[in-house]
């Protein structure tokens, strides 16, 4: 009868199931609830795109609000995709802006092992809220171009596809022909909702 041995020695510690499953950093968890200060979290759906702002505490996370980037179609006409770089940086300045209102000066982003460190979606987000006004760290090399920002990408793009296949253009940007837009306007529509956004009242 054979024996069965551990298989990775005596020693060897079973990790927290959250970190076998790759759903938390246990040592960016405590650095964060170290520093006491607001989360700045962004997670990315099928379909939209939200940014919470949250206070770290040790049973876990106190939300203290949730945008997500539907409420740019619902009360500001955007009508581009709203899970890509543009809305996320657009739903970071709705939140921006509702942080400040609540008298939330700073944010620390939280990554997690939902993001990798080159991802745009939450960089953008942070981009945006900064520029609502609130002090998020970032550091240059996470920066996103700003015509990446304008949707100047996506709109360059249409325009190729556009010339050199115009049923495969049909066929990639349906959603945006089905609610009346011209995809190569994004840059447009960017600065449009950017400027309702700051000049409103209402941060949603």
């Amino acid at each position: 009868m054979l024996a069965v041995g551990r298989a990775k020695g005596p020693n060897y510690i079973i990790p927290f199931r959250r970190k076998r499953e790759g759903r938390t950093d246990y040592r960016l968890r405590y650095a964060l609830l170290k520093s006491g200060k607001p989360l700045f979290i962004v997670r990315r759906s099928n379909r939209y795109v939200t940014v919470s702002i949250a206070i770290p505490e040790v049973g876990g996370d106190r939300t203290l609000f949730t945008v997500s980037s539907k409420v740019l179609a619902s009360k500001y006409g955007w009508k581009a995709g709203l899970k890509n770089t543009p809305a996320a940086y657009l739903t970071g300045l709705i939140a921006g802006r509702k942080a400040i209102e609540m008298g939330i000066k700073e944010a620390i982003i939280n990554l997690g092992y939902a993001w990798s460190k080159k991802a745009s979606i939450p960089f953008a987000a942070a981009m945006g809220a900064r520029d609502a006004g609130l002090n998020i760290p970032i550091g240059e090399k996470a920066l996103v171009n700003e015509s990446r920002i304008r949707g100047e990408h996506i709109a360059e793009y249409a325009r190729i596809l556009k010339e050199r296949d115009i049923e495969e253009f049909k066929k990639r940007f349906s959603d945006y022909l089905r609610r009346g837009m011209d995809p190569e306007d994004i840059p447009k529509m960017f600065e449009e909702v950017k400027n309702m956004i700051l000049g409103g009242g209402d941060s949603g």
